[in-house]
This record gives structure tokens, sequence and C-alpha cells, in this order.
């Protein structure tokens, strides 16, 4: 009987993605343009963040923001009206973008001049987690009311995260939330993550986060 030949689909895709997300990172360092890879579940409160974020921090930096969905452009109308320069990029269903999705996006929307651009990813805790966009840096967001037991469930999300938001802090106090448990699952998948707790509501932790920003922008143009 003759051999049959095996192709390993899945990793072949994944390897030519990992090129053109290197390929991508270099050339956004070259521009001395931050690309962070927003990523969390639907409802986390990603857009409301951007929006509080944008308020304080389109003064002093430009800031490019990329609106990943499924349909509708409503987020990217949000953001817009915050001082982003904004583009939507419509998935066509499917629950993630790679690095030629969002180099098609950064294409679009222009790059020159930007310091800072936001990916904001399709709201699911598995697929965005999969796929290298050329991101410098990743960012995951996990709303209070989500539970503290969600890097458990979905560990590649926090494994691969470099800084993990716990948002809504101000309504924890109505939920089952134990932040310091919370902290600790997240040590468990990943020792170094930065774990900031926030309400893009009430302020709290916004200056920290912020910062974060701030130091992260000045680092990546070094």
């Amino acid at each position: 009987m003759d051999a049959i030949k095996v192709i390993q689909v899945k990793e072949d895709v994944r390897a030519n993605n990992d090129r053109a997300a290197d390929a991508l990172r270099e050339r956004l360092r070259d521009a001395g343009t931050l690309l962070i890879n927003l990523m969390s579940s639907p409802g986390s409160g990603k857009t409301t963040l951007l929006s509080a974020t944008l308020d304080r921090l389109s003064y002093e930096l430009s800031i490019g923001v990329m609106e990943a969905d499924v349909d509708s452009d409503v987020d990217a109308h949000t953001v817009a009206s915050h001082g982003a320069r904004a583009i939507q990029l419509h998935t066509g269903g499917m629950c993630h973008l790679d690095a030629a999705m969002t180099e098609q996006g950064l294409r679009n929307m222009g790059i020159e001049g930007l310091d800072l651009v936001f990916l904001e990813n399709v709201g699911n805790l598995i697929c965005p987690a999969e796929f290298d966009t050329g991101a410098g840096a990743k960012v995951m967001i996990l709303s209070a009311p989500e539970g503290h037991d969600k890097p458990l469930k979905y560990p590649l999300m926090f494994e691969v995260s470099d800084l993990v938001i716990v948002s809504k802090m101000d309504v924890a106090p109505y939920f089952d939330f134990d932040l310091e448990e919370l902290q600790k699952n997240v040590r468990m998948r990943n020792p170094n993550a930065t774990i900031l707790p926030l309400s893009a509501k009430t302020g709290e932790g916004m200056d920290a986060w912020c910062d974060w920003l701030r130091k992260a922008v000045k680092e990546w143009k070094v």
C-alpha cells in the first residue's frame, strides 16, 4: 500500500502567520508606532475603557484604534468621537484577527504620525489568544462580573498577556468576585503578567493604566 502523505495544515498556517507577525512588528518598530492587541470577552468594557483612555491621553499621544467585529461600525464611531483615528474591521464571521488582517487594517487606516494603535480584537477568550497579530504588547480585560476563575478555564489568554486589566471594579462588591483569588489564578498561568484593577466609570486605576501606556510607548521608540 502506498504511503499516505500527511500535511500538518494547522501548524503550517500558524507558522506562516508568525512570520508575517514578526515582519509587521519590525515595520511598526521602525515607524515608532506601538500596536497593542486588546482582547477580552464581549461586554468586558473594551470600548468604554478606550474612550476614557482617549479622553486622558489624546492630547499628548497620537492614537489610532482598529475596531474588529463581525458586523456594525458602532464602536469605531464611538472611539472616533473621543479623538482617535479609527477604522472598523469586519471579520466575516471569524472569531479573531491574524497578522495579515491586522496589516490590512493598518494600511487602510494609516499609521503616519501615530504613537499608539489599539487593536480591539473580537470579543472572545479563546481564538484571539491563539494568533499573533504583530502587536508589540498584548493586553486582556477581565471584568469583575465574569468571575475570578477565568484564568483556570481559559489559560492561554492569560499566558500570552503582558497586562491583565480587571475592569468594572466599581461593581465588584455586587458579584461573587475575589480579587486576591483572581491574582493567584493569573500568577499560576503567567507569573510575569502585570495585574491592574480599574474602573473606567469611577476613574479608579486609570492613572496607573495611562502611566503603563506612556512607558510602553516610550520603550517601544527606543
